[in-house]
């Protein structure tokens, strides 16, 4: 099976590297930036168009609050990004708001983080690849037709390019990000350029559309909630921000001022963008609108279903570039590619917060252990499988799945920031040197001022998208907060049942007797072998046993084994339902419950194939009679293996295997001895 998985494994993901060529795999602030940051740089595209959804249920004349609602998440991204530039230098492990909490606030409000942050990991994915499914779907009527279809391919296209390793997933992912950005940035530069030196008049396409408000003249505390809510839309730009302080061991030295550095950039780029479209969105007059089919009119007729509403953006670049231009096509594939690749951030988040709370023992251990391409592999499959869920479940649409978005990850900014006041308290506690308390004293109003914010933040989210999708996303973080605790308590249970005590315990004690029983079907070199074996173990008691399926055989079997003189007593079990595992465990129970303090020794004689299909065939029984005996206090199972001819020549084909050279490696030799040999010759 091995050799059949092992060559399309190869092909996908790459060959397997050493654990000593990890420092290979870190990344520089170049390639750190879209590896980390592509999920709060894309969520540009479509963050500044919820804000606008939002207000369009009041009608046109809410628009005006948008540079205000702008401003506000410009605010809050400062903040945030300042308070996790004291979060990377406090805690460079990349526990980021998992350890923050833990350690300050107690394991509890570690797990509310970590269930948070994987909640928010997973809708990352399923939010972004769905929302760059819609926008390749205004260009591709085939991607909208089957938009599930595609939005799954995506997902296991962007799992093989992660298993492949981050640096090599960084630099693929690198590109588009920067392309993305740089299309943004040229398109703002024109568009400022045009209307404030050419003068020029730019209109989106939307913009001789008439919105028909569902509510008008909304005043007072209506319009308060409504701009609240616009607000916590508009917040959808901060998601993935955390990413970096969780991702700080995978920077290259020295790890923590580079991920400061790239954070600060990360928040200065966003907000540039995000600041620019809302502006030009209003000085080209875009229209956007939840139910646009019937709450956008033209001429006095609603647009009516087959009209297909673009994204903010892509509004923006028409107006600017010009429809059908060069830029304008060049920004609209970017802008659809980097949608997909923004779910890189949660596929490396999501498997190093996995990572350590495998260590940590709230998950299971595998999603500790690097794969072959030194990625947190199962860590990465276990992201795909949820993402793809999700995806199934609300048929890969972003307007409900972003709904469920942003509540984790205010969570997480919350508690994790209130963790990082009470850190200094306790340093302040014990610092004497002044220069280091001003430090900390600066750092703790940074981290209090962004504790109080987000969680003003949290409250607004909760409040005005609760029902709208936000308590599937609560939910889920109880299921993952349930799960977490559940493997915990397990783990805990099964360390201490098998500690080894300090003082002697029963399991130290010597047995008084050992019982070997071989299992004996009928007589070929594998049972010969077996038996030869058990006599070399020199048991106190040696006896074959067997089970009477069949008379004819089992007359056979005794016939045979008196002809050859076996110096071994054969018991033979009668089994009148033809069952051969009950009556066997049956009888070993009966041998420790005559002598508990002896032990029971149980020899099975096995096949050992090379086929994989051949297993399907051999070892049935045996296997079944080991499961069963694993659960059987006080049984030692001893499997004594013969190989068969198929299992010599598999073995020659791994040894072939492992000896094959690559084309030209015999020739040039090893790049250690090439380096020696030419040091030999210049010398």
């Amino acid at each position: 099976m091995s050799k059949l998985t092992d060559v399309p494994k190869r092909i996908l993901i790459g060959r397997a590297l050493r654990s000593d060529r990890l420092g290979e795999t870190l990344l520089p602030k170049r390639i750190a930036l879209p590896v980390f940051a592509s999920d709060p740089l894309s969520s540009v595209a479509y963050a500044p168009g919820e804000v606008l959804l939002v207000l369009s249920i009041a009608g046109v004349t809410a628009y005006h609050f948008s540079p205000w609602i702008a401003v506000a998440v410009v605010v809050l991204m400062f903040t945030v990004v300042a308070s996790y530039r004291q979060n990377v230098h406090a805690y460079p492990s990349g526990g980021g708001d998992y350890e923050v909490a833990n350690t300050n606030l107690g394991p509890k409000a570690g797990l509310t983080v970590a269930s948070a942050l994987l909640v928010d990991y997973v809708l990352t994915v399923a939010v972004s690849i769905s929302s760059g499914i819609e926008n390749l779907g205004s260009a591709i009527p085939f991607v909208v037709e089957h938009k599930v279809a595609c939005a799954l391919g995506v997902i296991v296209l962007l799992t093989l390019m992660n298993l492949r390793g981050v640096r090599e997933s960084g630099t693929l992912f690198a590109i588009p990000t920067y392309v993305f950005v740089a299309g943004v940035f040229t398109m703002l530069a024109w568009g400022a350029f045009r209307a404030l030196v050419l003068d020029d008049t730019m209109r989106a396409p939307t913009a001789d559309y008439v919105i028909k408000p569902e509510h008008q003249g909304l005043a007072g505390f209506a319009l308060v909630f409504l701009l609240l809510r616009a607000f916590s839309s508009g917040c959808a730009a901060l998601t993935g921000v955390e990413a970096i302080s969780n991702g700080v061991p995978a920077f290259r030295k020295p790890k923590s001022r580079n991920a400061a550095t790239t954070l600060a950039m990360m928040g200065l780029l966003a907000v540039t963008m995000f600041c620019g479209i809302i502006a030009l969105a209003a000085a080209t007059d875009v229209r956007m609108a939840e139910n646009p089919a019937k709450d956008l009119v033209h001429n006095g007729v609603p647009l009516g279903p087959d009209y297909v509403q673009n994204p903010v953006i892509s509004q923006v670049a028409e107006a600017v570039f010009g429809a059908g231009s060069f830029l304008f096509i060049v920004l609209a594939a970017a802008t659809a590619l980097v949608l997909f690749l923004a779910a890189n951030t949660a596929y490396n988040g999501f498997p190093l917060l996995g990572s350590i709370l495998a260590q940590d023992r709230y998950l299971p251990r595998q999603l500790h252990t690097r794969g072959d391409r030194l990625a947190f592999s199962n860590g990465i499959v276990l992201l795909a499988g949820a993402a793809a869920l999700l995806v199934g479940i609300y048929g890969a649409d972003s307007t409900r799945l972003i709904q469920l978005y942003i509540v984790g990850v205010f969570v997480s900014f919350t508690l994790s920031q209130t963790g990082m006041v009470r850190h200094w308290n306790r340093h302040l506690a014990t610092e004497k040197d002044q220069a280091k308390r001003r430090h900390m004293v600066r750092s703790r109003a940074i981290n209090a001022f962004g504790a109080f914010f987000t969680g003003l933040v949290l409250v607004v989210v909760l409040v005005t998208k609760f029902t709208h999708g936000a308590w599937v996303a609560l939910l889920g973080m109880v299921i993952f907060y349930a799960t977490m605790t559940a493997i915990r308590k397990h783990y805990d249970r099964v360390a201490a049942e098998i500690a080894a005590p300090d003082g002697p315990s029963d399991d130290s004690v010597r047995p008084s007797r050992v019982h070997s029983v071989v299992l004996i079907s009928k007589i070929h070199r594998p049972t010969l072998r077996a038996l030869a074996y058990a006599k070399l173990m020199r048991s106190d008691t040696l006896e074959a046993l067997s089970v009477n399926v069949d008379p004819a055989e089992t007359k056979a079997l005794q016939e045979e084994w008196n002809r050859r003189g076996i110096d071994v007593p054969l018991k033979v079990l009668d089994s009148p339902y033809r069952e051969i595992t009950r009556p066997i465990i049956e009888y070993v129970k009966s041998l420790r419950k005559e002598s508990p303090r002896d032990a029971v020794s149980v020899i099975i004689p096995e096949y050992v194939v090379g086929h994989w299909y051949e297993h399907l065939l051999h070892n049935q029984s045996a296997l079944r009679l080991k499961g069963r005996l694993l659960f059987t206090p006080g049984i030692m199972v001893t499997s004594v293996p013969y190989q068969l001819q198929s299992s010599e020549a598999a073995k020659r084909r791994a040894r072939r295997q492992q000896e094959w050279n690559a084309p030209g490696s015999v020739r040039r030799g090893p790049a250690q001895v090439r380096s020696k040999e030419n040091t030999d010759h210049t010398s």
